[in-house]
C-alpha cells in the first residue's frame, strides 16, 4: 500500500531547486570520492556542467513539484558509468543531506532528503541489485 503523498511544503520552487543544485554540486564537484565519476560523466569545465544542471532542475522540479519537466532515465544514465560504486550512493547523500540542511529550511531541507533517500535507494538496487550481507 502506497503513503499518500503530501503536498510540497511551500517554500519549495525553481529558486531554491536551482540554488541547491548549485550549491550541491559544487561540493560534488570537490569531493575526493564523487568528483572523479562525474568528471568522467559531464567533464570538468564549467560549460560542461550547464545542461546537466538544467536536467537535475528539471529532475527536481518533476520530483517535489510534480512539474513533468523531466523527461530522462535516471536508472540508465546511472547503470551507464563505469566507475559507480555502490558507496558512492551513501556519500551522495551524506553531502546532498549536508547541503540540504545549511540552505534550505529545515521542513523543505527534510522533504528533500527524504526523497533523495527513496530516490537513491532504488538507483542503488537497480544497478547493483539486492544489499549483500556484505552491504549491512
Amino acid at each position: 500500500m502506497r503513503a499518500a503523498s503530501r503536498p510540497a511544503p511551500p517554500a519549495i520552487d525553481d529558486d531554491a531547486i536551482a540554488a541547491l543544485m548549485e550549491a550541491f554540486y559544487g561540493r560534488v564537484r570537490q569531493d575526493a570520492m564523487l568528483a572523479p565519476v562525474f568528471v568522467q560523466a559531464i567533464g570538468s569545465a564549467e560549460a560542461d556542467w550547464v545542461d546537466h544542471l538544467a536536467t537535475l532542475r528539471a529532475f527536481w522540479s518533476s520530483v517535489m513539484l510534480t512539474s513533468g519537466r523531466y523527461s530522462g532515465n535516471p536508472l540508465i544514465a546511472h547503470a551507464r558509468l563505469p566507475d559507480l560504486e555502490p558507496a558512492m550512493f551513501d556519500r551522495w547523500l551524506a553531502i546532498f543531506e549536508q547541503t540540504c540542511t545549511h540552505t534550505l529550511e529545515p521542513d523543505v531541507a527534510a522533504a528533500f532528503v527524504e526523497k533523495a533517500n527513496r530516490i537513491a535507494h532504488s538507483l542503488r538496487r537497480g544497478v547493483f541489485g539486492p544489499p549483500t550481507q556484505e552491504d549491512v
